[in-house]
Order: C-alpha cells, then structure tokens, then sequence
C-alpha cells in the first residue's frame, strides 16, 4: 500500500514538473503576441499616418517574423537526437557487467566492447564513457541530460526557453532562432524609435497606442542586448566547434585531452553545423552533415592541412606567455623541470 502510494506520488510529481518546464516557453509565446499586436496594430495600422510607410513596414516585419517563429518551433519540437543501438550494451553484455563486482573488471570489459565503436573520447580519468542509467557506451561528444532522462548525441545544453534540449539534431536551428531574434528585435527597435521620440516630444495625441509603442521599444532592447551576447558567444563556439559543456569542460581523447580537439579550421566547423550547401545556411532545414555518432578530428586533419598544427601551437605558444611573463620564462620553465 505505502509502495503503491509513493508510486502515485512520484508520477504527480513528474507530471507537474512537465507541466511547469513549458511555463518559460509559453512566457515567451505571449510576449511575442503581444509583440505582434503593438507592431502591426497600435504602430502601423494606428500610429503610422503615411500608406506607404505602413506598407515597407508590414512586408519586412512579417518576413523577419515568419523566420524567427519556424525556427522557433523547429527549436522546440525538434527531438534530440540518441545513440543507435549498437553502442548500447547487449542483454547478455549487460548482465556480466552488473553480475561483475570488481571495479576493474568492469572498465575492462567496456574497452573490449568499444574497440568495436568508433570512440575515441574518455573520462577524465581515461575511462571508456559509460552512461550507467542509459547502459550505453556514449559516442564522443554525447552526453546525458538530467532534465530529458536521455544520453543527446553532441549535446550543447538544456534551454529552457525552448522546453528542449539543443544538440546534434537541432543546434542548427538554435542558432538560427538567436539570430532572427537579433534581427526581429533590432527592426521592431529602429523602426519604433522615431515615434517613441515623437510621443516624448508630445507631437502625437497621448492615446492608447502610447503605452504599446513606447514599452515595445523598452521591451525589444532589453532582448536584444542578452540575445546579441548569448548569439556572439554561440557563434565564437561554432568558429572553434565546440559546444558549450567542451567549452567549460575539456574534451580527452585516448592520447590526453585536446581543447581544441574538433577544431578543422573557420570555414569547415561552419559547415559541421551547417552544412556545405550555402543555400540552406539561412532556412531552418536540416543540413548538418553525418549521423552525430562520429566527427572528424584536428589530428585526422593536421596531416592534410599543416597549419592547423601550427594554430594550436601558436595557441599553446599566447597562453605560455600569459603564464610567464617576459624575462621570466626561461626561469619558470627550469623551475617546473
């Protein structure tokens, strides 16, 4: 009975905790309505005097609009993506690893197993990475979301404001949904400004359309300001490929840990997101290239293009003489010997 009663208890709990975790997104969607309303009614249907104003506003707003709600969506209800069953562990694979007391044993039978799967990230301790509660061997770059119960294949983060976790399936299109934000909000800002100025300076009658036109502007700077902060930081990861958890934490291969260990160079980690078809760059369908089970590497590239291995050298090269200054090195570096 008091099993059955905690059973209850447990599966309550996880239905509020779904129903909360869409709060942020359906303060988002308000906003965004009543963004739609103040622009299109209270400004240019109302405010705006001139036809042909009205007309250029309209076209642009609705184009920026339509774009920056289909990624929108596309960030949201785009599944993230999981392993493929071969990197979980067999039936008969996975009762000899929990039937196995000894620690040792255990990491000894996952590198047997991982021999066979293109792998090539470790623990911090190089440690084969497992996912006890997934009974899976991650791919490199996977990681478990806590909030999703589920390993995400090149996870970058839980976004809350998109009720989803971001990752190999839908980072594309994260990245496109900060940037039409940027883009929506600069144009409701530039385009507002003039008659924010006039109902300042009292040249419009103060009617209702004041309040919406004037906390529209306030409204679309505030956003703007922490989108273009998180969408720069989100392009300077795309620039070095890496996601967001390998910017905070460094990934270790089999030969030690590399922060730059997916770099490729500028223009190929663009296209690790996006794709080689410039012409989808812009338009929130799917274009990453692979499976997200493996990524090419810095090293698989270094052979074909020598001066990535003269970038990360030049790297390691700016933060030694961050750590010791001019006059002081050769002494530092006797010391650590």
């Amino acid at each position: 009975m008091r099993r059955g009663w905690k059973m209850a208890l447990s599966a309550a709990l996880r239905c509020c905790r779904r129903v909360l975790s869409w709060v942020p997104v359906l303060v988002i969607v308000l906003v965004v309505l009543w963004s739609y309303y103040a622009y299109v009614f209270e400004l240019c249907l109302v405010t705006v005097l001139s036809s042909a104003e009205k007309v250029i506003y309209l076209i642009f707003y609705h184009a920026i609009f339509v774009f920056f709600t289909w990624t929108y969506w596309k960030s949201i209800f785009t599944l993230p993506q999981q392993p493929n069953q071969k990197f979980h562990l067999s039936y008969t694979d996975k009762e000899r690893y929990e039937n196995e007391e000894r620690p040792e044993v255990q990491k000894q039978m996952l590198v047997d197993i991982a021999k066979k799967l293109p792998v090539y990230t470790r623990t911090g301790s190089g440690a084969v990475r497992f996912c006890d509660r997934c009974h899976l061997i991650k791919p490199d770059r996977c990681h478990h979301c806590s909030v999703c119960a589920m390993c995400v294949l090149k996870m970058d983060h839980h976004c809350p404001w998109v009720n989803n976790c971001i990752g190999f399936s839908n980072y594309k299109f994260f990245l496109q949904f900060l940037a039409y934000s940027v883009l929506y909000c600069l144009y409701i800002a530039t385009t507002v400004f003039s008659y924010f100025i006039k109902y300042w300076r009292g040249e419009l009658p103060s009617v209702r359309s004041k309040f919406h036109v004037l906390f529209l502007l306030f409204v679309a700077c505030m956003f703007f300001v922490s989108l273009v902060i998180l969408f720069g930081y989100h392009c300077w990861l795309v620039s070095r490929n890496k996601t967001t958890l390998e910017a905070f934490c460094t990934p270790v291969f089999t030969s030690g840990p590399k922060k730059n260990g997916f770099n490729l160079g500028f223009i190929k980690n663009i296209q690790q997101v996006f794709g080689d078809n410039k012409k989808f760059w812009l338009i929130p369908i799917g274009s990453s290239p692979g499976d997200g089970h493996s990524f090419p590497m810095r090293s698989m590239n270094e052979s074909q293009n020598p001066l990535l291995a003269n970038e990360e050298a030049w790297e390691d090269n700016d933060d030694h003489n961050r750590d010791y200054p001019e006059g002081s090195s050769s002494l530092a570096v006797e010391t650590e010997t």
